[in-house]
């Protein structure tokens, strides 16, 4: 009973840190791609973000502009959740506590970059849809400004066909290769 428990502690605690990591992340990629705040997303994301990272940005400079106290949220929450994973199976660890502490640090970091291409998928796909259903959805600018970077290179190599654009297939496609380096 205790580790049914423990699992669905576990359970929760990584869909709260995974949700909370993503809109972390969306909130590192708007600054950085200068996405305005002034909509439904970007106020969403401020207003459930902000108790975090506000404080962190009085110990954590931004570096070469960019809005580190988010990363580095994002990360601590992947240290979290894969220190409490381990813990709950450290019967089953024959690694030395260096080792262990090693291997959550650098697999928290891949756990982060997993996340973000994670993130750009779903970000393609929801663009792709909104192409298709509503083109002028308000959440579609601040989207495709956070996608285009990604895509940009690839329309340079492949132009529209007939008008539609295949870059989002090329670039989730690349992306999905990336996720599999990055197991």
């Amino acid at each position: 009973m205790g580790l049914l428990l423990l699992q669905a502690g576990l359970l929760i605690l990584k869909s709260v840190a995974g949700f909370l990591s993503i809109l972390l992340l969306l909130r590192f990629y708007m600054q950085a791609f200068r996405v305005s705040f002034s909509n439904q997303v970007g106020t969403f994301v401020l207003q459930l973000t902000s108790w975090l990272v506000v404080p962190l940005r009085k110990v954590i400079p931004a570096v070469f502009g960019f809005d580190s106290a988010s990363l580095v949220a994002t990360y601590l929450l992947q240290v979290i959740v894969l220190t409490a994973e381990i813990s709950l199976h450290a019967g089953l660890s024959v690694l030395s506590p260096e080792n262990t502490a090693l291997l959550i640090l650098l697999r928290s970091l891949v756990a982060l970059l997993r996340l973000s291409v994670y993130l750009l998928i779903g970000l393609l796909i929801l663009q792709a849809v909104l192409s298709w259903v509503n083109p002028h959805a308000p959440i579609g600018r601040p989207i495709s400004q956070i996608t285009q970077p990604f895509l940009r290179p690839i329309q340079r190599v492949l132009p529209p066909i007939a008008n539609i654009d295949l870059s989002p297939l090329i670039a989730i496609l690349i992306a999905q290769i990336l996720l599999i380096f990055l197991q």
